[in-house]
């Protein structure tokens, strides 16, 4: 991605170093809590554990995590471009939402969030919140490598953002109270491929205003969607799935809606709760 010459963005809350890191216990815990870590925008409130931190463990950053904090900090302030520009079409007001950084825990409006939840969204104080080690681990463990996955992940919490602004997330929040199990886990998969799509308008609008884009960027988003699929995630932990449970979508699905969103770059095609075939 052409990152270096952009704008960085002001809405950059960095709380890392001298963080409150609670100790996280070995086994299976530790990996269910990993990977229930890749599911990437999910309510913070449903996962979110309150406690007192256990040890500290200060972290000014390394060179690397420094690096990526300057690169998503250009591609928030791209994503802040993007939705000024399509909410004042809409005779609305785009209102920017806060990235936090932390490192191995942090206190949101939503809770208090350990760095294994991987990144997610807050709606309570419409706050993005990542753990720059995540992105390591996006990398490492999920063999999703390359700086646009890493601009995917963001551009996906940052629909969210878009999600609550225009009222889509609390009108599936109450439906999921009135709903069963299953129907709140299929109106969890719809919103979050919504935020899939969005993320592609997003790309789209960013290659069309600023020529972003360089070859394989696309492929290492929907590489990224592909790998935190619902089926493959359960797949690789449990070596089976359950459909039933899903809350984000297969990873034919996710690429399918990031896909639809890039190519259209059109918002109004990412209604994926006027579709019956996801």
């Amino acid at each position: 991605m052409r990152w270096q010459m952009g704008r960085r963005s002001d809405n950059v809350e960095d709380r890392r170093g001298g963080g409150m890191v609670p100790v996280v216990g070995g086994g299976l815990g530790a990996i269910v809590l990993a990977l229930i870590a890749m599911f990437l925008g999910i309510d913070p409130s449903i996962i979110l554990q309150s406690g007192i931190p256990q040890q500290t463990s200060p972290n000014s950053g390394s060179p690397e995590e420094d690096r990526t904090k300057d690169f998503i900090s250009v591609v928030l302030a791209d994503t802040e471009d993007v939705w000024i520009k399509q909410f004042r079409q809409m005779g609305r007001q785009y209102v920017e939402p806060k990235l936090v950084l932390f490192s191995g825990s942090v206190d949101s409006a939503c809770g208090y969030a350990q760095a294994a939840m991987g990144p997610f969204y807050c709606p309570r104080d419409q706050k993005v919140y990542i753990d720059l080690s995540f992105y390591r681990e996006l990398q490492n463990k999920l063999n999703a490598p390359g700086d646009f996955a890493q601009a995917y992940v963001l551009a996906h919490e940052v629909g969210h953002h878009v999600q609550t602004l225009l009222g889509i997330s609390q009108q599936v929040d109450a439906a999921r109270r009135r709903s069963s199990e299953a129907q709140s886990n299929q109106l969890s998969v719809r919103l979050e491929l919504q935020a899939d799509c969005l993320a592609g308008v997003w790309a789209n609008q960013a290659q069309r205003e600023r020529n972003v884009l360089e070859q394989g960027d696309i492929e290492e988003a929907l590489n990224a969607a592909s790998q935190i699929g619902d089926d493959r995630l359960q797949s690789r932990s449990r070596g089976y799935v359950v459909p039933d449970s899903f809350t984000h979508g297969t990873s034919a699905q996710r690429v399918r809606w990031f896909t639809r969103g890039f190519q259209s770059g059109d918002m109004n095609q990412c209604n994926t709760f006027a579709t019956k075939s996801l």
